[in-house]
């Protein structure tokens, strides 16, 4: 017995000089570890100040975006609104050709001042719907030229100064911009 006394008694001295080891490098190291005690609180507080300015900066920059694309978005559809108006002024301008062939060639039939309104809207959706600048100018000239030719070419049949039956230089723009489109593709 007096062994298995011996035994816990060591055991309890071991136990013992481990707690006291421990208590004394607690008390040697007790500043070190306020110390860093300390610096983790205020690191803990940079941290959550830094996150702060963050999430505040980042607050104002959506609100910059936000703005921005309001008002980029606004600025879009006044143009589309614009674009909707000129497309609508050059249809009208389109059916008010139509009518000043119908005037200027009563005899013709329809078919070829409906043919004639066609290629010439069929021209005002290319240029609108051309997707570079030069295109949509391109388009935009071809357009110009064959109206001018139309309006051209009635005026001088109503006033008599051309004898044609048919406003052939008008057909032949025509045949003209269908080939050279044909041959495009």
């Amino acid at each position: 017995m007096k062994i298995l006394q011996n035994k816990i008694d060591n055991i309890i001295n071991i136990i013992h000089s481990i707690k006291v080891k421990n208590l004394d490098w607690r008390s040697e190291n007790q500043d070190q570890q306020i110390k860093l005690t300390h610096k983790k609180v205020l690191a803990d507080k940079a941290l959550a100040a830094e996150l702060t300015k963050r999430s505040v900066q980042l607050a104002h920059e959506i609100n910059l975006l936000k703005t921005r694309q309001h008002s980029e978005l606004a600025m879009l559809k006044t143009r589309c609104n614009q674009d909707v108006k000129d497309y609508q002024q050059y249809l009208q301008s389109l059916q008010q050709l139509k009518l000043v062939i119908l005037r200027s060639y009563a005899h013709l039939p329809d078919a070829i001042a409906h043919t004639i309104h066609h290629h010439a809207k069929s021209l005002l959706n290319s240029m609108w719907e051309a997707e570079s600048f030069e295109d949509q100018i391109n388009h935009e000239a071809q357009l110009i030229k064959f109206m001018m030719t139309v309006h051209e070419e009635a005026r001088l049949h109503l006033s008599g100064a051309l004898d044609e039956k048919l406003p052939e230089n008008t057909l032949k723009l025509i045949n003209q911009q269908n080939s050279q489109s044909l041959a495009q593709y």
